[in-house]
C-alpha cells in the first residue's frame, strides 16, 4: 500500500494535479516515500457504477470504495481534494459526456417507469449529491487557517464590500413549518432497528426498512411543509418586488441532494407561476422538471413562441434576478448547484451585501433561505455588518472550527431517508420493538427527513474540542440550541464530558445566532475563538469566516482525525472551480491556488513521520512549510488575469522553495545533496522556465473533455515548460 493516498477529483484540483502531483512524487521518492493516486471524481465514479456496461478495457475499480476501507485503519494517509457533489443538472452533463466518450452508460431516467430504469436510477442516485464526504469522514474535523496564511492576510488585506445602515438587503426565511420547528429528536437507549412507514387512509406503505442504529445514537426527523414553503416563496417574490433589490435564492442543492433541490424546483414554479399556470400540461408534456432549473426549462420550450412570450413577460413582471453570470445570462435559478449557500453567503456578505444583477450592476438583495435551521447565521451577519462597518481584514483575529461529521453525522436532507410525500397521512419511525420513536401528519408534496448521529462520533469531537481549546487557550463556544430537538440532544453528552475533565469554564453554549454575533464581536477586536458545531453548520461556518478573513476557504487547512488512528487532510473548498476550468480552456490561464494542497501536504507528511517513524519525511514536511512561507511573502500565488502568473507558475516556485529549503537543511544530509542540484538547475533555469509557462497562455486549449478530460492533452496544458519538466525527470 502507497505511504500516501492523493486523490483524483473534478475541474480545477484535478488540473492543478496534473502539474504537482508529479513534483510531489519526484520529491517524496526521495525519501522513500510513495504517492499514488485513487479516482472518486464524478466520472470515475459513475464508470465504477456500471461495470456491466462497459468493455473490459474500460471498467474502473471502485476507488471510493477502497478508500472508505482504508480510512477505517490506523494506515490511512490521505489527501483529499475537492470533489464535484453532482447536482442532477451535473450528473446528466457528466454522463452524456461519458456516452460520447464511447461508454455505453445508461441515461439517467428522470421519470423511471420500469423496474430496470428504477434499478438505474437508483444506482445513479446514490452517485449525485455529498456521496464522498460521507463515506470517507471517518473523523471529525479540524478547520483552521494556517498561521503563515492569516498573517499574510493581516499583512496583505483584500478587499471588502462597504456596509452601510441603510442597506435592503437581508435574510428571508420560514417564519414556521419548516425543518427546524418541526424537528423531533430522541437518544436510544438500546440498539435497535427501525422502519420508516407512511400511513394513509388506503394503508401503511415502508418508506425504508432495516435501519440499525447502536445504542446512544441521537436519531431526528421533521418535516416541511410545501404549502407552508410556496406561500412563503410567493410572499418574497411580491415584497422583493415592492423594495426594489435582487432576489436571490440560497440552497445547499449538492450535500442536500433530496431536499433542497426539490425546495429549489418550488423556487422556479413559484417566479414563473403564471406560466405554469397557463402552460402546465405543455410543459408536462415537454418533460419541464422545475427542480432541474430554469435552465433546463428554457431548453425545452425554446420552440414554442406562445411560452417563451409568457416567460419574458412574467419575468419582465418579477424582481430582478440575482445572476451567477450577467453577461451570459444566466441566473440564480438556471442550475441548483450554481448557487449554493455557504459560498454564495458568504460572497454576497464580503460584496457588502451587493450582488450582480440582469443589468450588470451590483444591487442589494433579498437573501430567501427558506429553512430557518441555520438562516440566523446570516441573518445575523447582515446586521452585525449594517450596524458596524465592514470588516478590517488586517486587524481581524480567526474562526476556527472543530465540527461534529464522523461517520455520516447530521447528513441532513441527503438520501436515503429523505422523502417527497406522495399523499397525505403519517410518516412514522417505528422500533423494532414496536416504539413509535417519532411521527408526523404530512401533506401530499411535504419533504420529511430524518438523519441520526453516533455516540462515538459526539464523544469524539467533544474530545477533539477540549484538545484545540487547550491548545489555543482562546475563547471557545459550541453552536448548540438547547430550545432546538436535535441540540438538546447533544448537549445531554456535551455538559458530562465538560464537567467529567473540569473543562465547563472553558467552553460557552449559545444558539447559532448569538454565537455569531459573539464571534464577529471576537474577531472584529482581533482574538480568536473557536467554533464547535455539527456537521452542516460547520460546512457553512468554514466557508463564512474564511471567505472574510482571508478572501477565500480554499486556503483552510482542514485536518481529520479519524477514529480508528489514521489521518484525511482536505485541502479547501473548490466553490468556483468550475468558472476557473472555463478561463483555462478559453484561455489557458488556470488561476485555481494551490495553497490548500500545499498546507494539506505538509500535514500529510508531519502525520507519515510521526506514525512510521520516517525522519526523512519529517525533513520534507518543515520544508514545505519553507515553501509555503515563501510562496506568501513572495507572493509567487496565481493571478486572476491572463497573461499574469497562473497555477503553474506557483508550482514551479514551489518546487523551487521546497528544493532549497532540503539542500539547507541540515538534518539530513543525505537529502541536502540530492536536493542540492536540483535547487540550482531550477535558480539557474528560472528566466527559461518562466517564458516557457508565459508563452503557454492565451490560445483556447482542448482538454479532450470537462468530467473525464484526456490524460495526455491535459498532461500537455499542464506541464508546458520541458525545462522544468527535464529538471523534474
Amino acid at each position: 500500500m502507497p505511504d500516501i493516498i492523493y486523490t483524483k477529483v473534478d475541474e480545477a484540483p484535478e488540473l492543478a494535479s496534473a502539474s504537482f502531483l508529479p513534483i510531489i512524487q519526484r520529491f517524496a521518492a526521495a525519501a522513500g516515500v510513495t504517492v499514488e493516486t485513487k479516482d472518486i471524481s464524478l466520472a470515475g465514479r459513475i464508470l465504477a457504477t456500471f461495470p456491466e456496461h462497459l468493455n473490459d478495457d474500460q471498467r474502473q475499480s471502485d476507488d471510493l470504495a477502497e478508500l472508505g476501507r482504508l480510512v477505517k485503519t490506523a494506515e490511512a494517509n490521505v489527501i483529499k481534494l475537492p470533489n464535484i457533489s453532482a447536482s442532477v443538472p451535473q450528473l446528466v452533463a457528466a454522463i452524456k459526456e461519458l456516452q460520447s466518450q464511447g461508454f455505453a452508460l445508461p441515461d439517467y431516467p428522470e421519470a423511471p417507469e420500469t423496474e430496470a430504469e428504477k434499478a438505474v436510477r437508483a444506482k445513479y442516485d446514490g452517485i449525485k449529491g455529498s456521496a464522498v464526504n460521507p463515506v470517507l469522514r471517518e473523523g471529525n474535523s479540524d478547520r483552521r487557517a494556517a498561521k503563515a496564511v492569516k498573517s499574510f492576510a493581516q499583512k496583505n488585506p483584500h478587499r471588502m464590500g462597504d456596509w452601510t445602515a441603510d442597506s435592503k438587503t437581508h435574510v428571508s426565511s420560514m417564519s414556521g413549518n419548516d425543518f427546524v420547528s418541526n424537528e423531533v429528536s430522541a437518544t436510544l437507549k438500546n440498539d435497535a432497528v427501525a422502519k420508516i412507514v407512511l400511513a394513509t387512509a388506503q394503508g401503511e406503505t415502508v418508506l425504508k426498512q432495516d435501519i440499525a442504529y447502536p445504542a446512544g445514537t441521537v436519531v431526528d426527523a421533521t418535516f416541511m411543509s410545501v404549502a407552508a414553503l410556496k406561500d412563503f416563496l410567493a410572499t418574497e417574490i411580491e415584497k422583493t418586488k415592492a423594495q426594489g433589490i435582487l432576489f436571490s435564492l440560497h440552497l445547499k442543492a449538492t450535500m442536500m441532494k433530496v431536499s433542497d433541490p426539490i425546495i429549489f424546483g418550488h423556487g422556479v414554479k413559484a417566479f414563473l407561476a403564471p406560466v405554469f399556470e397557463k402552460h402546465g400540461d405543455t410543459l408536462a408534456d415537454l418533460g419541464v422538471n422545475p427542480n432541474a432549473g430554469l435552465g433546463d426549462l428554457l431548453a425545452r420550450v425554446k420552440g414554442n413562441a406562445a411560452i417563451m412570450t409568457d416567460i419574458d413577460a412574467c419575468m419582465s413582471a418579477r424582481p430582478p434576478l440575482y445572476m451567477v453570470d450577467s453577461d451570459k445570462g444566466v441566473t440564480n435559478l438556471h442550475v441548483s448547484s450554481d448557487v449554493i449557500i455557504d459560498a454564495s453567503m458568504p460572497a454576497l456578505i464580503r460584496a457588502g451585501g451587493k450582488g450582480w444583477g440582469p443589468d450588470g450592476r451590483e444591487a442589494d438583495a433579498n437573501c430567501v433561505i427558506p429553512d430557518n435551521s441555520y438562516a440566523p447565521v446570516y441573518d445575523e451577519t447582515i446586521k452585525f455588518f449594517k450596524e458596524n462597518g465592514k470588516l478590517n481584514p488586517a486587524t481581524t483575529g480567526t474562526v476556527q472550527n472543530i465540527g461534529l461529521m464522523a461517520q455520516k453525522a447530521e447528513e441532513y436532507g441527503s438520501h436515503p431517508t429523505t422523502f417527497e410525500i406522495p399523499e397525505a397521512g403519517t410518516v412514522k419511525m417505528i422500533l423494532d420493538d414496536g416504539t413509535i420513536l417519532h411521527e408526523h401528519v404530512v401533506e401530499a408534496g411535504d419533504i420529511w427527513r430524518s438523519a441520526a448521529t453516533r455516540r462515538a462520533p459526539i464523544e469524539d469531537w467533544v474530545n477533539l474540542a477540549i484538545t484545540r481549546q487547550k491548545a489555543e487557550g482562546c475563547r471557545a463556544i459550541f453552536w448548540l440550541d438547547n430550545d432546538r430537538a436535535h441540540d438538546a440532544e447533544l448537549l445531554a453528552y456535551v455538559e458530562p464530558i465538560l464537567a467529567a475533565q473540569g473543562m465547563t469554564d472553558k467552553f460557552e453554549i449559545m444558539a447559532p445566532r448569538e454565537a455569531t454575533r459573539a464571534s464577529l464581536e471576537t474577531i472584529t477586536k482581533g482574538d480568536n475563538t473557536i467554533a464547535v458545531s455539527g456537521n452542516v453548520l460547520r460546512d457553512y461556518l468554514t466557508d463564512l469566516f474564511p471567505i472574510l478573513e482571508l478572501a477565500t476557504s480554499a486556503k483552510m487547512l482542514s485536518i481529520v482525525k479519524l477514529m480508528n488512528g489514521g489521518g484525511l487532510f482536505e485541502t479547501g473548498a473548490g466553490g468556483s472551480a468550475p468558472k476557473h476550468v472555463q478561463q483555462l480552456m478559453e484561455q489557458n490561464h488556470l488561476r485555481w491556488d494551490s495553497l490548500g494542497e500545499f498546507c494539506a501536504l505538509g500535514e500529510s507528511l508531519h502525520f507519515l513521520a510521526d506514525a512510521k517513524g520516517n525522519d526523512k519525511a519529517r525533513v520534507l514536511a518543515q520544508a514545505v512549510e519553507d515553501a509555503t512561507q515563501g510562496i506568501l511573502d513572495d507572493s509567487r500565488s496565481p493571478s486572476r488575469k491572463v497573461g499574469e502568473p497562473d497555477n503553474r507558475d506557483s508550482h514551479y516556485w514551489f518546487a523551487r522553495y521546497w528544493a532549497t529549503a532540503l539542500a539547507k537543511q541540515t538534518n539530513d544530509p543525505e537529502l541536502a545533496a540530492h536536493f542540492t542540484p536540483i535547487a540550482d538547475a531550477l535558480s539557474a533555469q528560472e528566466q527559461q522556465i518562466l517564458s516557457e509557462l508565459a508563452a503557454a497562455q492565451g490560445p483556447a486549449v482542448d482538454l479532450g473533455g470537462y468530467y473525464r478530460t484526456d490524460a495526455a492533452k491535459t498532461t500537455a496544458v499542464m506541464r508546458p515548460s520541458e525545462t522544468l519538466n527535464s529538471i523534474m525527470g
